[in-house]
């Protein structure tokens, strides 16, 4: 009897543990080579709260000024304003890593993410490689269309693509 009630219970917890099982991180992991030296690629992007000089989907952004983990920014958007905080900054290696400070499903189909944008200098040349791990809007079970996976992955990996080009033709012009 006591095996059986054991056995019970050890079901009962592992059936649990598989019902509460969430969504999976999602990942995104794009780079460009932009034909401009890697102090002046850096030179624009560093700037943590100036995305909307580079970013064609940043309709404006603002913030406290500071390249230093702490720092905060605010994107707005065609669809709203999402706020992200800079947490890995590096001058040395041409590096920075921020993430989504506050969820907004209506602006950004996304519940949270984590970011890191990284310079490689090749010849006269720069690797940009822009890196994110994201989740969907609804960690739920069964979450509408427009805060899936599918919607997520597409507006993760747009805003990225979107924002590479936009760097090259900075640059490049």
């Amino acid at each position: 009897m006591k095996l059986s009630a054991l056995f019970f219970i050890t079901l009962s917890v592992i059936s649990m543990g598989a019902s509460a099982h969430g969504p999976t991180p999602k990942k995104a992991d794009k780079s460009i080579v932009i034909n401009a030296p890697v102090d002046k690629v850096w030179a624009l992007i560093k700037q943590f709260d100036k995305i909307s000089d580079w970013h064609p989907d940043v309709l404006s952004s603002s913030g406290d000024g500071k390249n230093e983990s702490g720092s905060e920014r605010k994107l707005t958007l065609k669809s709203g304003v999402l706020e992200e905080g800079l947490d890995y900054f590096s001058d040395a290696d041409y590096e920075y890593n921020y993430r989504l400070k506050t969820e907004n499903t209506e602006v950004f189909p996304v519940s949270s993410y984590t970011s890191a944008m990284q310079l490689i200098a090749e010849g006269d040349q720069t690797k940009v490689k822009w890196k994110s791990r994201f989740y969907r809007g609804d960690t739920g079970n069964t979450p509408p269309e427009k805060l899936n996976d599918e919607s997520a992955i597409n507006a993760m990996n747009s805003f990225i693509d979107h924002g590479l080009q936009g760097l090259k033709q900075s640059l490049e012009k």
